[in-house]
């Protein structure tokens, strides 16, 4: 995980630095790193690094044809961000089946939604995707070798990030795997990431964290505009994670009173949590009342914590 926050950290200082540059490998004073967003195929390396800010960028969502002298897909979208483009090399002990399944498997597991995915023939020619798509001859091969996989992101975000692969073994048995992520209306998606990261490691190390924008009603029960996000980032980042949902609170009334009420607000946050997903098993809810007085400060004297099992 720390090395995920190291990878995360150094793409967000890329992102700041890097307006219209293209590097490309080998640079022996640059080290670079996969996007946060998708962890590259273990058995490859990084041969091409391209970064965009704030451009157009057309995603393909259908195959390719040829329609007098325009190569033209059966459904795209055109997008406005910022555009990272890597070229994977991998290594021919596998295959470019191989890769696609890391790559899908890995999407679906982070719950990201297909938006189109093709192989072989039914993607069109090689020769289209390779020169008038993505402008890199090096994609060329025989179309039976070819995959390609269109992905949208699932961070709850105005306009999620788009994803697209295009995989293809070539005659001369290279393997590459194309990768390019569009980050829509200038969002930092490498920000957001690195919070939850930076949370989890929290989480981690000192046992227990603060949930940020958590407000209940007279009744005791999470207000709507409550956003339990957070907690469900953590869990669903980490499933090996089990957390104890402890609710804070100092009011007026008997400690018997204030103990109850505690217990119906965390058991409020459980329930959100696993409307939102996340297994009931996972979470055990906990009211102490005012007994855990540590945080006597009025913005937080009322927390919602999660703690570690």
């Amino acid at each position: 995980m720390l090395k995920k926050l190291f990878n995360t950290c150094f793409a967000s200082l890329l992102g700041c630095c890097a307006v219209n540059v293209y590097a490309q490998l080998p640079d022996p004073d640059v080290v670079y790193l996969d996007h946060p967003l998708l962890d590259g195929f273990a058995y490859s390396e990084i041969v091409e690094y391209e970064y965009q800010e704030d451009v157009n960028h057309r995603v393909v969502l259908g195959s390719l044809q040829r329609t007098q002298r325009e190569v033209i897909a059966e459904d795209s979208e055109l997008l406005r961000g910022n555009v990272t483009k890597i070229l994977y090399e991998v290594s021919q002990e596998f295959s470019g089946a191989d890769a696609y399944e890391f790559f899908r498997d890995q999407m679906v597991s982070k719950g990201y939604e297909e938006s189109f995915a093709c192989s072989g023939s039914a993607c069109g020619s090689s020769n289209y995707w390779a020169n008038d798509i993505f402008r890199n001859r090096i994609l060329y091969g025989p179309e039976r070798n070819q995959y390609y996989l269109a992905m949208e992101t699932n961070l709850g975000l105005e306009v999620e990030p788009r994803i697209s692969i295009y995989i293809i073994t070539r005659g001369n048995r290279r393997i590459y795997a194309y990768v390019e992520i569009v980050e829509v209306g200038g969002v930092d998606v490498t920000e957001i990431l690195h919070n939850t990261e930076a949370l989890l490691i929290g989480l981690r190390t000192e046992g227990s964290i603060i949930l940020p924008s958590v407000e209940f009603d007279a009744n005791d029960q999470l207000l709507p505009g409550s956003d339990v996000s957070t907690a469900t980032d953590l869990l669903e980042n980490d499933l090996s994670l089990n957390v104890y949902v402890v609710a804070h609170l100092q009011d007026s009334g008997s400690l018997s009173q204030l103990m109850q009420r505690s217990r119906v607000r965390a058991n409020s946050v459980r329930q959100a949590l696993i409307n939102a997903g996340i297994a009931a098993g996972r979470i055990v809810a906990e009211g102490v009342g005012p007994l855990a007085p540590n945080c006597a400060a009025t913005e937080c004297e009322n927390r919602i914590e999660l703690v570690l099992q």
